[in-house]
């Protein structure tokens, strides 16, 4: 598995996430593996409100909640960022971690494009679509890193890169 980690400064009205860096894990399951496999392995590591879908084509945000999401079926090109972020083409089997406040859309997907998503467990999901206020800045920043990682448990990636 590959990870990669990106920061996104602030883009136009989304705030994304200064302290923490977006989480992209290639591969993060094997070949062959599917949206349940990525709901078994989310749940096994103590993530919570898990969903399966796909992803808003309207960018969106997150104050309330730090999300992961998997994609379990097909491809898709996300807009990770803001307006002004980063195209980011996905495919099964790969994962991301958004730390809350991350500006994120779909600009295309396969026609069986699937996404498996959850929060870490005590936060909830909030779909923002407007400027930041000054409370939802403060509640964004004083989001605790979860306390473990969506794929790797106690050890790895996120514990690593958010603390």
């Amino acid at each position: 598995m590959k990870t990669e980690t990106v920061f996104f400064e602030p883009s136009d009205w989304v705030p994304n996430n200064q302290q923490r860096p977006v989480l992209i894990y290639r591969g993060a399951l094997p070949s062959g593996s599917s949206s349940a496999d990525f709901e078994g392995v989310f749940a096994a590591n103590g993530w919570a409100g898990i969903w399966k879908n796909g992803v808003f084509d309207y960018q969106h945000y997150h104050s309330g909640a730090h999300e992961v999401l998997g994609i379990g079926r097909g491809s898709a090109t996300l807009l990770i960022g803001g307006p002004e972020g980063h195209p980011i083409k996905v495919s099964m089997g790969d994962c991301l971690i958004l730390p809350a406040g991350t500006g994120h859309r779909n600009l295309g997907c396969s026609p069986d494009f699937e996404v498996v998503g959850a929060y870490p467990e005590g936060q909830h999901a909030d779909i923002q679509t407007a400027a930041a206020s000054r409370d939802m800045l403060a509640k964004i920043a004083s989001l605790p890193v979860p306390d473990t990682d969506p794929i790797h448990g106690t050890s790895g990636g996120l514990l690593e890169s958010w603390r």
